[in-house]
């Protein structure tokens, strides 16, 4: 079975926008959106990269609000910085220690660094030992910025990944 559909909810998934796609509910159409759905993942599986499983799903709900929280929180602030004068201004660069390995859990980390205003993941090294990032303001100890990323972001993903 796991041939024939290898992955079974993209095949729902693929036949549902092309019926709406078409906007049509006729036979030919749904027969036809049915075999995409069905062929398209049949093809696409020798592409797909392995990646680690969500261990603990309810761990990302409280881990939404945190990066919401913080988004909310670092608008302000950049607000605050931008607005200001120009000389408060630190811009620079912070060498990231990752402690994640697999792909997925580092993309999810440097997307939510990236979602925070006044910081931008710019750069993973071949070796995935750190991430670049880019903040808008280099605080006077970058070790706080370091060890905020670790507990609030990188720990929580590690706990989410089961890392």
């Amino acid at each position: 079975m796991t041939r024939i559909f290898p992955q079974p909810f993209h095949t729902i998934l693929l036949t549902v926008v092309w019926l709406l796609l078409n906007n049509s509910m006729s036979p030919g159409h749904i027969l036809l959106g049915v075999a995409l759905g069905i062929v398209i993942p049949i093809l696409c599986q020798p592409l797909r990269i392995p990646q680690p499983k969500v261990v603990k799903p309810l761990k990302l709900i409280p881990y939404v609000f945190i990066v919401i929280k913080d988004i909310i929180v670092a608008n302000i602030e950049v607000a605050i910085l931008v607005l200001g004068p120009m000389k408060r201004i630190q811009p620079g660069f912070i060498a990231y220690p990752l402690d994640l390995k697999e792909d997925l859990p580092i993309t999810l980390l440097a997307s939510t660094i990236t979602m925070t205003p006044g910081t931008c993941s710019c750069e993973l090294t071949q070796d995935k030992q750190f991430l670049y990032i880019h903040v808008l303001h280099m605080p006077a100890n970058e070790q706080q910025l370091i060890d905020y990323i670790k507990v609030h972001y990188e720990g929580r993903v590690r706990e989410i990944f089961g890392c």
